[in-house]
């Protein structure tokens, strides 16, 4: 009774809550942004160099001990997110700074405390993350489109730092850049918010399965872990159950893994295959949608959407087999260990002189 009676007032207290350590996030990112510029500027006009830095970084604990993370490291660390974010779009625009003397200036975005909201500009989004999250780009991230891949990953998937590290180490960039390249002409035909939401392949090295493995084994496995698989498939995945009950006829037929995805207000069913893909498994999940479709789907949802997840799978098999296939279904193949990044980065970047090669002709 008062719990129901006093659940307003911890829902104020919540969002009080999260309003003011979003305030101060922002606080601290302007915050290193403007240092970070200052820096930057006295050095690039010579009037300063490292002696002075070094110089700052002493003073500031001799007067102002109870800063962190304002030593010689971090104040270059503030440097480079300037440097960084300067020469990208998504730099603070021309309305967003406050050039009131030389040395003052832009902002981020400007802070909540003085304004009835956050900046829609695109520079507001640097201030919707951690510094922490934004070390962890600045060290990891190889390029500016990466970078901004994982920023925006951040911001849609409200990753924790730790969750960010394991989609950097599982080269979840590469993997779409390279799955996006090498979808079939079937696939890219799908509604683009379709094709945003799937990757060609899911890295499942939380499981820690022994090889050879069952499909029964994979399926216990991600539903004993499924915090992690839905880390891996995206937080919009809301799971309905394993094994889930289609009746046809006097059969029944079973699902692997059924979910629900809030975006595309969809049914979205997994079927698991441990081994290689072939032609045939897609005449069994083309029925389990047509299935979903007649009896399971509303009014109101988009048609259902059919994943399978094999071990591996022959690219122009696929291309083959999905060619004439009439039901939003994919073929996507997992790894039960993180994969080489270093490879992974040589394939694109073989890719991307590849297709420069080809828009040059």
């Amino acid at each position: 009774m008062s719990q129901d009676l006093f659940s307003e007032i911890t829902t104020l207290i919540q969002q009080a809550r999260s309003n003011t350590l979003k305030a101060v996030n922002t606080e601290l990112i302007n915050l290193y942004w403007q240092v970070g510029e200052y820096i930057s500027r006295r050095i690039a006009a010579t009037s300063w160099g490292e002696k002075t830095v070094d110089e700052l970084a002493a003073y500031l604990k001799r007067y102002y001990p109870e800063l962190k993370g304002f030593n010689r490291r971090g104040l270059y660390r503030m440097k480079q997110f300037y440097d960084t974010y300067s020469k990208s779009h998504l730099a603070p625009s021309s309305e967003q700074t406050t050039p009131t003397t030389e040395d003052q200036g832009s902002q981020i975005v400007s802070s909540p405390m003085t304004q009835s909201g956050l900046s829609s500009l695109s520079g507001s989004e640097l201030a919707k993350v951690s510094w922490t999250h934004h070390l962890v780009l600045l060290s990891r991230a190889r390029t500016e489109e990466e970078r901004e891949f994982y920023l925006r990953l951040c911001l849609q998937e409200k990753y924790s730092v730790k969750q960010l590290e394991r989609q950097i180490n599982s080269g979840v960039f590469e993997r779409v850049m390279l799955g996006n390249q090498s979808q079939p002409p079937a696939i890219k035909g799908l509604d683009q918010d379709v094709v945003n939401v799937f990757k060609d392949s899911y890295v499942f090295e939380f499981l820690n399965l022994s090889e050879p493995h069952s499909e029964g084994a994979l399926q216990k496995a991600l539903i004993a872990q499924m915090r992690s698989f839905i880390l891996e498939l995206g937080r919009d995945f809301l799971f309905v159950g394993e094994e889930h009950r289609l009746q046809v006829g006097n059969s029944d037929f079973y699902i692997d893994l059924l979910f629900y995805h809030r975006g595309l207000q969809c049914l979205v069913a997994f079927e698991l295959k441990a081994d290689k893909f072939k032609p045939e498994h897609l005449g069994q999940l083309n029925f389990y949608l047509e299935a979903l479709d007649r009896d399971v789907k509303k009014t109101n949802e988009n048609p259902s959407i059919g994943i399978l997840l094999c071990k591996d799978k022959d690219t122009e098999v696929v291309e083959y087999a999905l060619s004439r296939n009439l039901s939003p279904a994919l073929v996507a193949e997992y790894r039960t260990q993180l994969p080489d990044k270093e490879l992974l980065q040589q394939k694109l970047h073989v890719l991307f002189e590849a297709s420069q090669g080809s828009s040059e002709l």
